[in-house]
């Protein structure tokens, strides 16, 4: 596996380097097939905050992205936690892609999942300001697939392209727990 590390704001050490290198790129042990894996390194500046060096780790392969974040006093600590948190994330993936192989049948999805409260109705229109811009591949998958990426990702919603129609469409994380399909006519 591909492991990149950098630092934003703070210089990463060789001996931290070498260290957060070694042990992300052992984590394809627990699932093959993860070629990249991308490992960020802050400092927070806030003295009210305790743990101050954070660590945020991107691995991606086979269509899949896993992303961990953790806060620690040090970097290496930090690289030990991150560890901990992606091999839980690697473990529970492969056992849902085995699952997933062993069982095809795609659960129905209610067609409205936009609740009416949702919709305005007088309110003027609201101006946004735009603050992040992200662009990215859209993967051909189906609706539980993308529902496991969400999780994976941490994320509320994932947009994806509906294998079945062929269009995009997003998953998202409902108030009951639960997860919603918004897919195109």
């Amino acid at each position: 596996m591909e492991v990149s590390v950098s630092g934003r704001h703070t210089t990463v050490s060789e001996s931290l380097r070498t260290q957060a290198v070694e042990k992300i790129g052992r984590l394809d042990r627990y699932l093959s097939g993860m070629d990249h894996a991308e490992v960020h390194f802050w400092e927070e500046k806030n003295p009210r905050i305790g743990n101050k060096e954070f660590c945020e780790v991107t691995m991606e392969g086979h269509g899949h992205h896993i992303r961990a974040k953790v806060s620690a006093p040090d970097g290496f600590t930090a690289v030990d936690l991150v560890v901990d948190k992606l091999e839980r994330q690697l473990r529970k993936l492969k056992t849902k892609v085995k699952n997933r192989n062993r069982k095809r049948e795609r659960p129905e999805i209610a067609p409205d999942l936009v609740p009416e409260s949702l919709l305005g109705d007088d309110d003027p229109d609201p101006v946004y300001r735009i603050v992040k811009s992200k662009r990215f591949d859209i993967a051909a998958m189906d609706a539980e697939h993308a529902a496991l990426q969400m999780d994976l990702l941490n994320h509320d919603f994932y947009v994806f392209t509906n294998s079945e129609t062929n269009e995009p469409a997003v998953v998202y994380r409902r108030d009951d727990g639960d997860v919603g399909l918004i897919d195109i006519e």
